[in-house]
């Protein structure tokens, strides 16, 4: 009778750690627990495309960003766009290179949802052309910005960028005056998500 109680006993024993075990497997693979650690790296970035109206856009803009711990990234970034005016015939380019540093300052939905605020620096180049004259500029921009990443799986997360915080442009055009531009927004509730960016994240 002990004999058949411990067999018994070792099986439910086994049976248990090997679900256990499995369920743990599970967790590792799918985007629960997800935790950054110094040394990740991400590939982040979004695609736009408008056509059909008024004016056609096109915009791409990659980022690479390195962690240096479990809150803190720093990366950079390129930006490129083209908008195409179909009334005034009028094409404008963007091309732009930058910097950035990440805080990532809270975490929820068993650290699926990852919210951060991002500083960032760049330079442009945008060059206007029409059927009457053409012009370029150079930009310098800096920006804070609010936005989370939304883990699907452990690799794989949605982004989205809420809201503007602060945004200084400063432009200097080949013919005209500079001018510079800053925007500061400290309402950031009213309505967060009227027109948010999104974009895909590859944690690797």
């Amino acid at each position: 009778m002990k004999t058949k109680f411990f067999i018994i006993l070792s099986m439910l024993t086994f049976s248990f750690a090997n679900a256990q075990e499995a369920q743990a497997e599970s967790e590792m693979n799918s985007a629960k627990g997800i935790t950054f650690q110094q040394g990740d790296m991400f590939l982040e970035g979004s695609i736009k495309i408008s056509t059909g109206g008024a004016a056609d856009y096109y915009g791409f803009s990659p980022k690479f960003g390195y962690l240096l711990n479990d809150k803190f990234a720093v990366g950079a970034k390129i930006d490129y766009s083209s908008n195409k005016v179909d009334a005034t015939d009028t094409k404008t380019n963007v091309f732009g290179v930058g910097a950035f540093a990440r805080y990532y300052f809270l975490e929820l939905d068993k650290k699926r949802f990852k919210a951060f605020a991002e500083a960032g620096l760049g330079y442009g180049r945008n060059k206007v052309e029409s059927p009457l004259n053409s012009d370029t500029s150079n930009s310098v921009t800096a920006d804070i910005t609010v936005g989370l990443n939304y883990f699907v799986t452990k690799n794989i997360a949605v982004t989205f960028t809420l809201a503007n915080v602060l945004a200084y442009n400063s432009v200097s055009p080949e013919n005209g005056a500079s001018s510079d531009t800053f925007n500061l927004n400290i309402n950031l509730f009213e309505n967060i998500f009227d027109q948010p960016q999104f974009g895909l994240l590859y944690r690797f």
